[in-house]
Parts: structure tokens; C-alpha cells; sequence
């Protein structure tokens, strides 16, 4: 085992402490990765809230980028000294999803031994649970091969953690879940961190109209700087009516919803064209959304689940690093600030505040 620092949550809804707690060390197909960086998400936020509710104690944080330090045995392709993005993602490879390149949906991840047994234990050796499958609220995560994706070491670790699921996730919704086509018109609904990224994703697919839905000014004025091209405040301005204008009346191709709201996924449904898509990429916290099934079905709207944007890591993940060297994906300017692991909850109310970005930590 070995002692490292990570915030550990006890209690849902009050301030994360950081303590020392016990990593073990890697076994077979396992990696070892130094945190340089852990990007806070939204979920993450959720989860330390008890949304979802889950075991405590509990170490949260899933968007990692470090340096590898151990391999267990039977590892290939990842060595000691590599820098690397983490992922929540982790999978068997082999199952009829992994198969069909929906490595997120893997069916036999609950049977690796990470995900049957946490690797924290408390000084005291109680079990600490590795929120979701990765813990990186830490000085050090170790996690399944599959999360670890090796990156070029000129990429800013700081900013390649934003890459474990933020960015792949809207990047991912619009071109591999929803395949959207040059030309298309695309709304997103959430400008965060994943809506920005969905709005980035809509610019590098080619569409010809990009329309930013947010209620915070300052995030829509980011929108336009990731690629919107026209941005509508619901609070002041009349959503539906600006979708018609600027679509002569037919309604959007697709929109992204990004905005953990069922509200916001209704009101989607309102604003395509027929025989367009919803895409879901939110999580409303259990909220339910109704939808009248006979009207989807007479005019041809689909709605497509897009879990962490159907994103295939070892794929995907260089793929963007390709497109971020190239000048043509924006990572930099999603950090709005930058906070050691010592001032955790200074971070998390942060993140929590709305007008952030991305808030990362720093061990």
C-alpha cells in the first residue's frame, strides 16, 4: 500500500477534507498514474452532493492527466514516465458493445477487479470508495489499462486532463453520437464546460448555424468565442421564436442538450425540424421529462442517449490532442481557474458558482 493525499467526501452536501488514505499497488492490467492534474465536472459536483446518493466514504474526480508511475503485469502499451489522460471509461474490450466501439456501455466492466473491490483503504484500513472508477480528487489514481491513454509529452498536463471527460463527452455528443453532417443546424442547451465542447464539436462538424442556449451572459459570450454563431438567453429572449427565424420556420436539425434539466430536454423536442435528433448528454439527477411518443413517431424525431459522447479513449482522445496542436480545438481557454488539492472546497464552490469553465486542481 501506499499513503497518498486525496479529499475524501464523508458526509453528502458538507466540505470534502483532505487525508491520507492507502493505495494499493497495481495488479494484473493495472496502472499507476501520477495526478498532475483532476478537472472538476459537474457530476462531481452532483455526486458530493449525494444526487445519486452511492458509498461513503468516497474519493470523487475523473478527469485526470498525469504521469505513469507502475504497471501490473500484462500491460501493454503503457510504460513508466508516459504522460497520460485518464478516463471514467473503463472496459473490457471484448463484449458485443466494446465490440461495437461503445466502449462506455462495456457490459463486463463490473467484473474487473477494480470494479468489484476499491483500491482506497482508509489509515485504518476501512474500504474508500473510487468514485467513479477513478478518484483523482488525489495525489496519485490507479485504474484498469483501458482508462489510460499514453499523450505526447509537449501537451500540458493541466490542460489534458480536461480530456478524460468534459471535451470528449461534447465533442463526442455531436460527432459521434449524433454523426452531425456539414451544413446542419445545431442549438446546444447548456454552454458549461460539456456545452461548450458541444458547441466546438458543431463548429468542427461544419455546421452552418451553431445557436448557443444559456442563461449566464458570460458563458454565452464564451459560446461565440467556441464557435457559436448566433446565442439566445431564454430568461430574456423568445427561444422558439429566434429557432424559427433563423430557420425559416422548418426548426433545427439537431440539438444538443448539455443542461442536467428535464425542462431543457422538453423544451428541445419543441424546437427541431422533422425527422431530426435530440441528443441527451445531460443528467437531470433523476428528474423525469415527458414526451408525447405518437408525435416522435408521426414526425420522425429521434432521441439519442450519449454517454461521455460515445467516446472510444484510445481513439478519441488523440484524435482531439491532433486537432488541439493543429490550432482547431480550443482546451486552453476552457481553464478558468486553477486550485492546489489543499483548498479542494475553495474549488468545488467554484465549479459550484455556475460561471466557471473548468475548475482544476492541482495536487
Amino acid at each position: 500500500m501506499t499513503a497518498i493525499r486525496a479529499g475524501v467526501c464523508r458526509s453528502f452536501g458538507k466540505p470534502v477534507a483532505v487525508e491520507v488514505v492507502e493505495l494499493r499497488e497495481p495488479g494484473p492490467g493495472e496502472v499507476a498514474v501520477r495526478v498532475a492534474a483532476c478537472a472538476i465536472c459537474h457530476t462531481d459536483l452532483s455526486l458530493v452532493e449525494g444526487v445519486w446518493g452511492g458509498a461513503l466514504p468516497a474519493v470523487y474526480g475523473h478527469e485526470v492527466a498525469g504521469v505513469v508511475e507502475e504497471i501490473g503485469a500484462g500491460v501493454a502499451g503503457i510504460a513508466p514516465g508516459d504522460h497520460a489522460v485518464v478516463t471514467l471509461v473503463r472496459f473490457c474490450g471484448s463484449c458485443a458493445l466494446c465490440l461495437r466501439g461503445l466502449p462506455a456501455l462495456c457490459e463486463r466492466k463490473g467484473d474487473l477487479p477494480l470494479s468489484r473491490s476499491s483500491p482506497l483503504r482508509t489509515s485504518g484500513g476501512d474500504p474508500v470508495d473510487q468514485g467513479l472508477r477513478t478518484a483523482g480528487f488525489a495525489e496519485r489514481v490507479l485504474v484498469h489499462h483501458s482508462q489510460v491513454v499514453p499523450i505526447p509529452a509537449d501537451v500540458p498536463l493541466g490542460v489534458a486532463a480536461l480530456l478524460g471527460c468534459g471535451v470528449v463527452t461534447g465533442v463526442g455528443a455531436v460527432l459521434r453520437t449524433a454523426e452531425v453532417e456539414p451544413g446542419s443546424t445545431v442549438a446546444v442547451i447548456g454552454t458549461g464546460g460539456v456545452g461548450l465542447n458541444a458547441v466546438q464539436g458543431a463548429a468542427l462538424a461544419g455546421a452552418r448555424l451553431v445557436v448557443a442556449v444559456d442563461l449566464v451572459p458570460s458563458k454565452l459570450d464564451a459560446a461565440r468565442a467556441f464557435g457559436a454563431t448566433h446565442v439566445v438567453d431564454p430568461s430574456v429572449d423568445d427561444l422558439a421564436g429566434a429557432v424559427r427565424e433563423l430557420t425559416d420556420g422548418r426548426g433545427l436539425d439537431y440539438v444538443v442538450v448539455t443542461a442536467g434539466s428535464a425542462p431543457a430536454v422538453e423544451q428541445a423536442l419543441t424546437l427541431v425540424a422533422d425527422g431530426a435528433a435530440v441528443v441527451l448528454a445531460g443528467m437531470p439527477g433523476g428528474a423525469k421529462a415527458a414526451i408525447d411518443p405518437e408525435e416522435l413517431a408521426h414526425r420522425g424525431v429521434s432521441i439519442l442517449g450519449s454517454k461521455v459522447g460515445s467516446t472510444r479513449p484510445q481513439i478519441d482522445v488523440p484524435a482531439l490532442l491532433a486537432l488541439y496542436r493543429a490550432g482547431r480545438l480550443k482546451l486552453d481557454e476552457l481553464v478558468s481557474a486553477r486550485f492546489p488539492l489543499d483548498q479542494i472546497d475553495d474549488a468545488l464552490a467554484a465549479a459550484r458558482r455556475g460561471d466557471a469553465l473548468r475548475v482544476v486542481l492541482v495536487p
